[in-house]
């Protein structure tokens, strides 16, 4: 099973995994992920432990650019991004450009990382999108 499917079921659940300060798994509300998820994600606890890992150390563009999809996707909700996508229709149509950047580049799967299908011309758009969100969180 793909991590971000686990994870997202997750997330979706209303449960909250990440890592903690001392950079170990931690896993809150777990009565409300299902037996079957929590079967699949101790069936892969070493990849998901190497993929929050992955992002340590993330770039502020980076991880915006996650929760900006985390969000898209429904995994992970953030009112802030929501309300700002959906006010800026240019910052919304901005992030639709980069998504399609990156399936031109291979990504057609919202449960694979999407950060194997980045490229010079997607990272330029993501750092655009990261500068629009810091434009409309000092208006805010």
């Amino acid at each position: 099973m793909q991590v971000l499917k686990v994870l997202s079921d997750i997330w979706k659940s209303g449960a909250e995994m990440n890592l903690d300060s001392d950079g170990q798994i931690e896993l809150k509300n777990h009565h409300l992920v299902s037996t079957e998820t929590m079967k699949s994600a101790e069936s892969i606890f070493r990849e998901i432990d190497k993929w929050f890992k992955s992002w340590q150390g993330a770039s502020s563009v980076e991880i915006t650019l996650q929760k900006i999809l985390h969000q898209f996707c429904g995994w992970q909700h953030n009112e802030k991004l929501n309300e700002w996508l959906c006010s800026e229709i240019d910052s919304l149509l901005l992030f639709d450009e980069w998504m399609i950047t990156l399936t031109r580049n291979g990504w057609n799967d919202m449960y694979d990382d999407y950060r194997k299908f980045e490229s010079n011309e997607s990272r330029i758009i993501a750092q655009e999108l990261y500068r629009l969100a810091c434009v409309y969180a000092k208006r805010k």
